[in-house]
């Protein structure tokens, strides 16, 4: 299927609805930006035609100043690896080494990649360096920005007794030469971890089907998210009124989750109080992340913006929908690679929703070049690559559920 001829309404409705939610600020669970985006996709879905309610749940934060790696001269914001374990705001002072060091204040340095989450590699190094007696572990997200990328984490505790801190590849330089050198350094975290409200929004159109269209996408997640979620926020929506509005022979539940950057949360609480169970599911429809984030031309530390698709995103689908995936994501850059629903290929809350026996079932994940990054920002979306994926999810949905 080529890619549709552009739509200006459709573009204008991705604009409008990506610049929104970008304007609602930081994302992270329960906070004023994350509340505030849930109750304005309300009002959306309430004027749709859809019965909405709130699931509520607690999620983590971070409440108190920002956090710091001062050595000499040399001075960086950190981003506190959450669950945060706090310093106080005396900080800890210690000297500075690359890799495991009793006594020491390590930095470990991660290798190039588009990192997400802390379970894992990342895990393992941090505890490597821990169990060798650091004071304190200051990660390098080596990736393809030079930004510090933060970092997915559980949702019920800190994963460490000691305080963890990522800092960008931009900013390590000094703070390896003071490491070589012996220096000592100081890593704050004056703040304290909290819990907070936060809630799903579910929504549901109830034709009296026997059976189910269920549609979702996560809203939180870290910093503004302007890529990151943004573009699945859209289709999601284009989706929910379109389905609304058109006679499928389905019920149709929505859900729009927080709790994404606690190991999807959210997700974990829909599926198990409230989402129509398997055998009441027609098909499972999911946008996760990069649904459709701009690509970049990449010199040196030059990064230049380009009108195309990021194809670090990843399109899944189960078994009787991989035909018809492939005819209708053809030509849309990444997704035209049709894998097959696979629990253990699958990332994010598609991953979740595959493992509590969903199927049918299609969904995108992924990460672009800003994932997690502090400035995923609107220059990170591009209107016109919204409408192809909304197209080309409409007709896989049209034949999944006749």
């Amino acid at each position: 299927m080529a890619q549709a001829a552009s739509d200006p309404t459709a573009e204008a409705e991705a604009r409008r609805v990506m610049e929104r939610y970008f304007n609602y600020g930081d994302k992270a669970s329960g906070g004023p930006g994350d509340n505030a985006t849930g109750a304005w996709l309300e009002n959306e879905l309430v004027e749709a035609g859809y019965a909405c309610r709130r699931q509520p749940f607690d999620a983590p934060g971070y409440e108190g100043d920002a956090a710091t790696l001062v050595a000499g001269a040399a001075r960086a914001a950190v981003i506190p690896q959450a669950i945060v374990t706090s310093t106080g705001p005396g900080g800890v002072t210690a000297p500075l080494a690359i890799g495991p060091r009793a006594g020491a204040i390590s930095i470990v340095v991660l290798p190039h990649a588009r990192w997400s989450a802390v379970v894992g590699e990342v895990e393992r190094r941090i505890r490597t360096a821990l169990t060798a007696g650091a004071k304190g572990v200051v990660v390098v997200t080596t990736g393809p920005t030079g930004e510090a990328l933060a970092l997915n984490a559980p949702l019920d505790k800190p994963l460490f007794d000691r305080p963890v801190a990522v800092i960008g590849p931009r900013d390590a330089a000094p703070f390896l030469k003071a490491a070589e050198a012996g220096e000592t350094a100081t890593l704050t975290i004056p703040g304290r971890a909290i819990r907070r409200p936060a809630y799903n929004l579910p929504a549901r159109l109830n034709r009296g089907a026997a059976r189910n269209l269920v549609l979702s996408t996560p809203r939180s997640g870290w910093f503004t998210c302007a890529g990151d979620r943004g573009p699945g926020l859209a289709v999601w929506l284009a989706l929910a009124k379109w389905a609304a509005r058109t006679p499928l022979p389905v019920n149709v539940a929505l859900v729009c989750t927080s709790g994404h950057e606690y190991d999807n949360g959210g997700g974990e609480h829909f599926i198990h109080e409230i989402a129509p169970k398997p055998a009441d599911t027609a098909l499972w429809v999911h946008l996760g992340a990069n649904v459709a984030a701009r690509d970049w031309h990449e010199r040196g530390a030059m990064l230049s913006p380009l009108p195309s698709a990021d194809p670090q995103r990843f399109l899944l689908a189960s078994t009787p929908l991989v035909d018809r995936a492939r005819t209708a994501f053809a030509g849309l850059q990444g997704l035209e690679a049709v894998y097959t629903a696979d629990p253990a290929l699958a990332a994010g809350e598609l991953g979740v929703i595959l493992k509590a026996g969903y199927a049918p079932a299609i969904g995108i994940f992924g990460g672009h070049r800003f994932h997690h990054a502090p400035n995923d920002d609107l220059r990170c979306v591009v209107p016109a690559l919204i409408p192809p994926v909304t197209e080309a999810f409409k007709a896989v949905i049209q034949q999944a559920v006749a």
